[in-house]
């Protein structure tokens, strides 16, 4: 192939494509897109350019020059959105643990890596010492995709996504530490000399990203840039920080970029969540598309060269160097022994190993190490086997010591009422997790009298952000009295929980029609099909109405329920499986048999009872109770 245009489409429809896959079936996202990236590239050569050499890179050769830059400006965008998400405030308590895994945990695991790849991988030392550096890194284009579909609880989730963030550019500086030593410690310079002007530049470095992260907050906060501006201007600002750092020390921008993205991310400036979803977007794109690259540019060539040794070095490097590495650092660091467990174990290692290794390997192999030509096989064979083994590990075992939640994914509801406290104490009833949040300590009475989890605050706040764990939750429903604050609610928390799973409710059942409504574009999905405001929800509360539970079956249909129900009820929602359904004007909720139907119901009358909902042999489970 030698159309660029057509070799970029393909790139992005098989990096999205794996990316909605794993979203789809539940798998981790980077294990399908190593898949492809193979299939793609050493497999079928469809890379591959007319009149390439045998044996040549296939995106080496398809993109030439413009290869490394492209891998390099990637990787500098996604650490910086890594340290965008670092806020300080997530440290609480936790502080110690992640600087032990830092130090002297990147000491630690540089050690040990480098010992089982001279003695296990047959490396050279020379090599064996750049190979054990590179995969100090867990990076956070692994390490957040598996967070989030794990659901963690926040304190282990906290120490693996700092350690991934800020082990990457570590990573990064120490692999130049040795190609420095190597290339230029012979005669030309004493180890001291070359680690003191890789310290200095380091410190140059880190400060560069501070001074530029400052002047970001600044600027934003002053509004010397206009709303529209702040994303471009933000991505720009960090290409000038990734290059100005590296024109100081090789690999030093990437400690930059994290500096500067972690400097923004603690700046309190009120549109950081806009920004960080504007990167969060990028980032996506570009992990797709430079993981893609990275794999199809493997040849048959170095996948042959994996053999026994490699597997045995594998082996070690996740049995033995992760975990001893994190038990000694966090010695005395008062994390729980389930919590260094599991750290010990999930070690997913990213774009940044593979991007290090492909550049000091060619390098070295330049300079005459002929087997640093292994290191890039090697990382390769290191990312797939971390990220497949750690990515179908990750939930079984987290939920196994009792760091995940092993119930369904609740339901938190915001607003509370006398009406929503006896939707969530039927919610309960079912077995469902619920909590009703608000800010009113008053209003939240009616749900505590009825024993339901409450939580008092302004679910938008920081504090809220530290101390409420939303993985904990699959839906929410925003359904306070005030309009505004429930679309605020919904655009808020859209990017965390996806609008499809958030509901609101109208304070007087508006019609969009109504030009003086808020735009659809802010809001959740509109809560029940008739769209029902929440002063008349209320209303029926104190009318008596009750909340009544069907089971659809065989012998009682959903056309048999759906005549047999009051005409004014409202369904509710639907429990199918393991997933909740809930009834929405946008969505019409279909009724199959096998669910739980939730219906609202008006007061039963003083007449002669309508036919029963259920037949006379399935009273007792079907049987509707208030």
């Amino acid at each position: 192939m030698d159309n660029l245009v057509l070799a970029f489409a393909i790139i992005g429809i098989l990096g999205v494509g794996a990316q909605w896959f794993a979203w789809r079936f539940n798998f981790p996202a980077i294990v399908l897109m190593a898949i492809a990236g193979v299939l793609a590239g050493p497999v079928f050569g469809v890379f591959t350019p007319d009149g390439a050499l045998p044996g040549t890179p296939p995106m080496e050769a398809l993109f030439g020059e413009f290869y490394r830059p492209i891998i390099a400006v990637a990787v500098a965008v996604i650490l910086f959105e890594g340290g965008l998400s670092l806020n300080f405030a997530e440290l609480r308590g936790l502080t110690k643990g992640v600087q032990r895994l830092v130090f002297p945990g990147v000491p630690i695991a540089w050690g040990l890596g480098t010992v089982a790849a001279y003695l296990i991988g047959g490396l050279s030392w020379q090599v064996a010492l750049l190979f054990g550096g590179i995969m100090v890194v867990t990076g956070p284009t692994v390490i957040i995709p598996l967070l989030r579909q794990s659901k963690l609880n926040a304190r282990p989730a906290t120490l693996l996504k700092w350690e991934g963030i800020v082990n990457d550019p570590i990573g990064a500086l120490l692999a130049v530490v040795v190609y420095e030593f190597l290339v230029f410690g012979n005669g030309h310079a004493s180890p001291g000399e070359i680690v003191s002007s890789i310290v200095l530049a380091s410190l140059l470095a880190g400060g560069l990203g501070f001074a530029i992260g400052r002047f970001v907050s600044a600027s934003f906060r002053r509004g010397w840039v206009p709303e529209y501006l702040k994303p471009p201007v933000l991505l720009a600002l960090v290409l000038l920080c990734f290059e100005t750092a590296n024109m100081l020390q090789h690999e030093a921008g990437l400690l930059a970029v994290t500096a500067m993205g972690v400097t923004i991310a603690n700046s309190r400036i009120a549109s950081i969540n806009e920004l960080r979803l504007f990167k969060e977007n990028i980032t996506v794109v570009l992990v797709s598309g430079v993981f893609i690259i990275l794999t199809a540019n493997l040849t048959m060539e170095s996948i042959r060269a994996l053999d026994w040794s490699v597997f045995w070095l594998l082996v070690a490097m996740l049995f033995i160097v992760r975990p001893l590495s994190v038990f000694l650092s966090t010695i005395g660091a008062g994390l729980p022994f389930k919590e260094r467990l599991l750290v010990g174990w999930i070690a997913p290692r990213g774009i940044v190993a593979v991007a290090v290794a492909s550049f000091f390997g060619a390098a070295l192999l330049e300079e005459g190490y002929p087997d640093a030509g292994m290191l890039i096989p090697l990382a390769f064979a290191m990312v797939f086997v971390t990220v497949v083994m750690h990515g179908f590990s990750i939930g079984p075992l987290a939920k196994a010591l009792g760091l995940a939640s092993r119930e369904r994914p609740g339901v938190l509801i915001v607003g509370a009422s006398p009406w929503s406290a006896g939707l969530a104490a039927k919610l309960q009833e079912l077995e469902i997790p619920v909590m009703v949040a608000d800010a009113s300590y008053r209003r939240l009475q009616p749900a505590r009298l009825a024993n339901v989890p409450t939580y008092y605050g302004e679910i938008l706040s920081e504090v809220t952000e530290h101390h409420l764990d939303l993985n904990r939750f699959g839906y929410l429903l925003a359904v306070s009295s005030n309009e505004a604050h429930n679309a605020l609610i919904s655009t808020d928390l859209a990017p965390e929980l996806g609008r499809a799973a958030i509901f609101q409710v109208n304070a007087r059942g508006k019609g969009e029609e109504d030009r003086r409504a808020l735009s659809y574009t802010l809001q959740g999905k509109t809560f029940l099909h008739s769209g029902i405001g929440l002063d008349d929800l209320v209303r029926r509360h104190y009318s008596g109405w009750q909340y009544q539970r069907t089971k659809l079956s065989e012998e009682y249909t959903p056309d048999r329920y759906q005549q047999d129900i009051d005409p004014e009820a409202e369904i509710i929602l639907a429990i199918r499986k393991s997933a909740l359904v809930f009834a929405s004007r946008e969505a019409p909720l279909k009724l199959e048999i096998g669910d739980v139907v939730l219906a609202y119901i008006p007061k039963p009358q003083n007449k002669p009872a309508p036919e029963p909902l259920d037949t006379p042999r399935q009273a007792d489970e079907h049987a509707p109770d208030a």
